[in-house]
């Protein structure tokens, strides 16, 4: 998932001349992903937990590899669009399955720890060489390209996991809630349909304002729903501990900051700069690599001192990366490009491994399939929600639509905004840094466990989990 993501970044520009898209176009190739998969991860978790995780991965690799075939035949950015929905319904059966897998398989502390950072650096390869696989495909064979790449590794995928991976279930099994699910696609979807298409539509349109109204009416009637349920898609409970809500904000802050990067770099580096799809590839590498290698250390971070210190140096580190790209320009050179690049790399990549830990910290064995979904539930909310901002933003300041014009002279007073919300997103994570790894928050975790599963001592865990020797 990550290397398809970093790979269709890189192809968007083509995309869009080839397609005939401007940035609304470009933003729904992205975010009509990212808003299905925000849609069903919790669904799928819970599914999982319910029927099997193995077999839920082994089918969530299937409906993606399917679907990935399927975008490569896409006639048109309509067709795309809806296949690429395709591919989010498997891809919601991945990530937050494979994490649940994870955390049954690894029950220690510190081994679970390395674990999840093994996973976010392998994650963070993919990231890396996505951006210059992506420029190589579509260089040589075109956007279409973009998408072949995931036929093979999809089936290889299949093949190890119905080799190596046992199969789990939660020990109770979690019934199903429909109305649970149906508000979370209205509330995601209105909500994104509303900042991706209000430049063009009007902030003031009816349609705009009805869809901003009817996000707030959906989250209003599942918090109402979900209280009253015993076993919710989304337990509101699970909020009462101040690591887990704080994992959701950080998840949401930190991914919709990489995706809004990501998002107007790839226009930056092709559309202004005019560089082909693998120059600009290239230029994304270093930021990827030093994610990766941010990933490891996170990881060994997290597993001897806690979550505060790499939390901490990942909000700082996004704050400075968006600061030193808002001041890049037309002229500036090759090594300004990639130090600003990588520094948002060193901010993404130390970001993961935290949230995860926190995600399931204290959260009864039988729900940490629900737990982790929710986790990367908000990181796909936050990359859906970047990108519809950040697309929006520079739509604003450039008046119009991006089919059929050039990039060259307006981008960069138009995306200086972007840059500077990005920025305010590492301030959010840094602070929640603090926050959520104090005594406090490290009790709040406690209490929350054992409301959860009254029957379980979590607390000693949790402390350990959640809190770092400065707490």
């Amino acid at each position: 998932m990550g290397l398809d993501s970093t790979i269709v970044n890189v192809a968007l520009p083509v995309i869009g001349r080839d397609l005939h898209a401007g940035v609304s176009g470009l933003q729904w190739v992205f975010d009509a992903y990212t808003l299905v998969l925000a849609s069903l991860l919790m669904l799928s978790g819970a599914t999982a937990d319910r029927v099997g995780r193995r077999r839920v991965f082994l089918i969530g690799l299937a409906t993606f590899t399917a679907g990935s075939g399927l975008c490569s035949l896409a006639p048109s950015l309509g067709a795309l669009v809806a296949f690429r929905m395709v591919q989010a319904v498997g891809g919601s059966m991945l990530n937050p399955v494979a994490m649940s897998i994870i955390t049954n398989v690894f029950t220690d502390r510190a081994e679970r720890a390395r674990a999840i950072g093994i996973w976010g650096a392998s994650y963070g390869l993919s990231v890396a060489f996505g951006p210059v696989i992506g420029g190589v495909l579509v260089d040589s064979v075109g956007w279409r390209g973009a998408f072949w790449v995931n036929i093979p590794v999809g089936i290889a995928a299949i093949v190890l996991t119905a080799r190596y991976v046992p199969e789990s279930r939660a020990p109770k099994a979690r019934r199903p809630d429909p109305i649970g699910q149906i508000l979370i696609v209205v509330l995601l979807g209105s909500l994104t349909y509303a900042i991706i298409e209000g430049p063009s539509r009007g902030w003031a349109a009816p349609l705009i304002l009805g869809l901003f109204a009817a996000a707030v009416v959906a989250l209003a009637a599942l918090i109402a729903w979900e209280l009253r349920r015993d076993e919710p898609v989304l337990d509101p409970r699970f909020f009462r501990s101040a690591p887990f809500a704080g994992s959701v904000l950080t998840a949401i802050s930190a991914t919709g900051a990489l995706a809004g990067f990501l998002f107007l770099a790839t226009l930056y580096l092709q559309d202004v700069r005019g560089m082909s799809a693998l120059r600009a590839g290239l230029h994304l590498l270093p930021m990827a690599a030093v994610m990766a290698v941010g990933a490891v250390v996170s990881g060994r971070i997290l597993a001897k001192r806690g979550a505060r210190l790499p939390m901490m140096m990942a909000g700082a580190g996004l704050v400075a990366g968006a600061i030193l790209v808002s001041r890049l320009t037309l002229a500036s050179g090759t090594l300004a490009v990639l130090c600003s690049f990588a520094v948002i790399g060193i901010g993404s990549g130390l970001v993961n491994a935290p949230i995860t830990q926190a995600a399931v910290s204290g959260m009864p064995d039988g729900q940490a399939g629900v737990a982790s979904a929710i986790a990367s539930t908000s990181r796909q909310v936050g990359q859906s929600l970047g990108v519809a901002v950040a697309g929006s933003i520079l739509a604003v300041g450039l008046h119009g639509s991006l089919a059929g014009r050039t990039l060259h002279d307006g981008f960069i007073a138009a995306s200086h905004a972007a840059w500077f919300v990005m920025a305010g997103c590492g301030l959010v994570v840094f602070a929640l840094g603090l926050i959520t790894t104090s005594s406090w928050g490290a009790a709040s975790a406690t209490r929350t466990g054992l409301l959860l599963n009254p029957a379980a001592d979590t607390a000693g865990d949790v402390r350990s989990e959640v809190s770092s020797p400065a707490a």
